[in-house]
């Protein structure tokens, strides 16, 4: 007797379907903030004992309860993230995103930074790579021993020790 076939179909978007996004019920629990912000919950936890999240509610049974506050801090972190800041300078943003009376010339002063810093580790980065790619051409790939790759590598080694 052969299995019957299953019908393999594609959920159903938003659009297709013409519903609403799922508005949580305010506030959520961890795992619920973390899907919502696409942080993880051990990340969330971190934040939160950085004090970037401020004072999260608790249940009774010490259960951690995000509001939609939150959930938008934690999402503004996220994307902070993505951008390459490190904690010091997403601390001081969300410090100045939650100041409402802050000076758009702070915020850019810590962008600017930022700036400065992705520049020195591109340029860092890209000296790397015209090293390696030099290293890459000069050396035969053959099946002698000889590898200047392997030689450029320990003379880093004989100027560290030296």
């Amino acid at each position: 007797m052969k299995p019957t076939p299953v019908a393999h179909t594609r959920p159903q978007t938003r659009q297709q379907t013409n519903q609403a996004p799922e508005v949580p019920a305010w506030p959520v629990s961890i795992g619920q903030a973390a899907q919502l912000s696409g942080i993880s919950p051990k990340m969330l936890r971190h934040y939160e004992a950085l004090g970037l999240l401020g004072e999260v509610a608790r249940t009774g049974s010490n259960y951690r309860q995000y509001n939609e506050s939150d959930v938008h801090t934690l999402c503004f972190i996220r994307r902070s993230r993505d951008m390459g800041f490190g904690l010091d300078a997403i601390a001081e943003l969300v410090s100045l995103w939650h100041d409402r009376q802050r000076s758009s010339a702070s915020v850019k002063k810590v962008a600017r930074k930022h700036l400065g810093d992705l520049d020195a580790r591109i340029e860092a980065l890209q000296t790397m790579r015209r090293t390696l790619s030099q290293l890459l051409h000069q050396c035969p790939g053959d099946s002698r021993p000889d590898c200047p790759i392997l030689d450029n590598l320990n003379k880093e080694y004989t100027r560290c020790a030296g």
